[in-house]
C-alpha cells in the first residue's frame, strides 16, 4: 500500500474530520484486497470479521430466496461496509459481487477495540456511519415490505371490485334493456278493464311477494318440476312465451295457485297482459336489488380499506378492539382465501379488554400472519385465528394446517430476508417487520410448528 496514505483517505466522505495520524494507523493495520468482476466481497453465510472500504470499484448487494437472486442495493465507490465499531452483525445474510474490478481495504475485527481506546475522532466517525447505516437499512426494510403488502392488497381489492363492480354494469344493461320494453307493455296494461277490487287482488300479490324478499328456497329438482307445470298452466291460459317469465316468477316464490288467483281476478281476456306485467315490475325489482346489494359489497369494502388503513385516525397509539383489524384484513385478503377454497375458524372473545396499539402498524402483522397461513395450506385448507386475556395480555393465535416449518428454519424465521418463498412471492421481511412491530408495543411472538399445525401466538400488554 505504498501509494495510499492517510490523507488519501479523506477522500472518503464517513473520514473527511478524522485526524491524519489516525487515519495513517488505520492504514498500518489494514490489507489492500483485488476482487475482480464478478467475485464476492462476501457471500452469504461468511463470518462478518472485517471492516471493508472500497477505494475503488462498486458491488451488488444481493440475497438468495429459493435458488433465485434479488438486487437489494449497492456498494460504492469509497463506501465502508462489514464489521463497524460495537456491530453486533455476525453472520452474512446476502452477497455482495463485484460490479467492476474492486480495491478493498480490510481491517480485522479484532483491531476494533483497540482503535475504539486509542482514536476517537476515528471511532466516532464510523460509528456515526453505523447509526446511519443501522437507520437506512430499516427504512429499506419497511419500505420494501410496505411496498409488498401495498401490492398483495392492491391485487386482492382490484380482485373484490371487480366483482361488484361487474354485476353492477351488468344489472345496469339489464334494467335499461328492460325498461325499454315498459312502454309497450303498459300500454296493453291500460286496455284492460278491471274493478278496483280486482286491482287490489293483483296489487295485494304483487307487493306481499316483494315484501318477503323474493328468497326461492326450492331445491333443483322442485324448481325444475314447478317450471314445467307453470309452463304448461301459462300456456294453456293463452300467454305467449311463457318460458321467458318463469325465472322471474319463481325468482319471487311464485306458485300455480298465486297465478290461479291473479287470473281470476284479471279474467280470461286481461290475464296476459297482467302477468306480463308483474313479471317485468318483478325483474325490475330484482335488477334494482342487484345494484344496490353490489354497491352496498363495494362500500363494505371501502370501508374495510378505510378501517385497516385508518386513515381517519392520527397514527398514534390508542385503545381498539384488535378484531375490527383482523376482520378487515380477513375482507381485504378474502380473494385468496376464496381462491384455495379456505375454512376461516374465528374463535373470539368479544369481551377481552382493548389493548393500546398503533391500529395502523398491528394491521400489517395480521396481514403478514394470516397471509402467510394462507400461502401455506393446501386447497380447502383451515386457518384458526383464536382471541383470548390471559393475565395482563391479550393473546391472539392464528394457527394453520399446512406442512408445517421445519426444525432448521423454525430458528431463522423472524431474521431479516429470511424466507422459504421464491423472490417474486416474498421479500422476507414480513416476519422481521412483524417481530419489530410487536417488539415496539413491548408484546412478544413465538412461534410452534409440527407437521400439520403451525401456530403464532401473540402476546399484547393491556397496560
Amino acid at each position: 500500500m505504498e501509494n495510499i496514505k492517510g490523507e488519501d483517505l479523506k477522500e472518503i466522505p464517513t473520514l473527511a474530520n478524522v485526524p491524519a495520524d489516525q487515519l495513517d494507523w488505520l492504514l498500518d493495520h489494514a490489507t489492500l484486497v483485488e476482487i475482480p468482476t464478478g467475485e464476492y466481497i462476501f457471500k452469504k453465510g461468511d463470518p462478518i470479521d472485517k471492516m471493508q472500504i472500497v477505494l475503488k470499484g462498486s458491488a451488488d448487494i444481493k440475497i438468495e430466496q429459493k435458488g433465485d437472486f434479488k438486487l437489494i442495493g449497492t456498494i460504492k465507490e469509497k463506501e465502508i461496509t462489514g464489521i463497524l465499531p460495537y456491530s453486533r452483525a455476525t453472520t452474512a445474510t446476502g452477497y455482495a459481487e463485484a460490479k467492476t474490478d474492486c480495491e478493498v481495504l480490510q481491517i480485522s475485527k479484532s483491531c476494533l477495540r483497540a482503535m475504539s481506546l486509542l482514536h476517537y475522532e476515528l471511532t466516532e466517525a464510523l460509528v456515526h456511519k453505523m447509526t446511519s447505516r443501522t437507520r437506512k437499512f430499516t427504512q429499506l426494510n419497511e419500505q420494501q415490505e410496505k411496498m409488498m403488502s401495498l401490492g398483495k392488497l392492491s391485487a386482492g381489492l382490484a380482485h373484490e371490485l371487480n366483482n361488484p363492480a361487474s354485476a353492477m354494469t351488468r344489472s345496469a344493461k339489464e334494467l335499461k334493456k328492460q325498461l325499454g320494453h315498459v312502454p309497450e307493455k303498459f300500454k296493453r296494461l291500460m286496455t284492460m278493464r278491471a274493478t278496483t277490487d280486482e286491482v287490489e287482488i293483483i296489487n295485494d300479490i304483487l307487493f306481499k311477494k316483494i315484501a318477503n324478499q323474493g328468497v326461492c328456497s326450492l331445491s333443483l329438482i322442485q324448481r325444475s318440476d314447478l317450471e314445467d307445470d307453470m309452463e304448461e298452466w301459462l300456456d294453456d291460459h293463452g300467454v305467449e312465451d311463457a318460458y321467458n317469465l318463469l325465472e322471474t316468477l319463481i325468482d319471487f316464490d311464485f306458485t300455480i295457485e298465486d297465478i290461479e288467483e291473479i287470473y281470476e281476478a284479471a279474467n280470461e281476456n286481461n290475464f296476459p297482459s297482467a302477468i306480463e306485467w308483474i313479471e317485468n315490475v318483478l325483474t325490475t325489482e330484482k335488477l334494482v336489488r342487484e345494484i344496490q346489494d353490489a354497491a352496498e359489497r363495494i362500500s363494505g369494502i371501502v370501508q374495510s380499506v378505510k378501517g385497516y388503513s385508518h386513515m381517519d385516525r392520527a397514527q398514534e397509539s390508542q385503545e381498539a378492539d384488535i378484531h375490527i383489524g383482523i376482520n378487515n384484513t380477513i375482507t381485504l385478503l378474502n380473494h385468496k382465501i376464496k381462491q384455495k377454497k379456505i375454512e376461516i375458524h374465528k374463535n373470539f372473545d368479544q369481551a377481552i379488554p382493548h389493548p393500546k396499539i398503533m391500529i395502523g402498524e398491528m394491521n400489517q402483522v395480521w396481514t403478514n400472519l394470516i397471509d402467510n397461513a394462507i400461502d401455506a395450506v393446501d386447497n380447502k385448507g383451515i386457518i384458526s385465528i383464536t382471541t383470548r386475556a390471559e393475565n395482563k395480555y391479550v393473546v391472539v393465535e392464528i394457527a394453520d394446517n399446512g406442512t408445517g416449518i421445519s426444525e432448521e428454519h423454525l430458528t431463522k424465521i423472524f431474521d431479516p430476508f429470511f424466507t422459504t418463498k421464491a423472490v417474486v412471492s416474498g421479500t422476507g421481511l414480513g416476519l422481521d417487520v412483524t417481530y419489530r412491530i410487536i417488539s415496539q408495543h413491548n408484546g412478544r411472538i413465538s412461534v410452534d410448528s409440527v407437521k400439520g399445525k403451525t401456530t403464532f401466538t401473540i402476546h399484547l400488554p393491556l397496560n
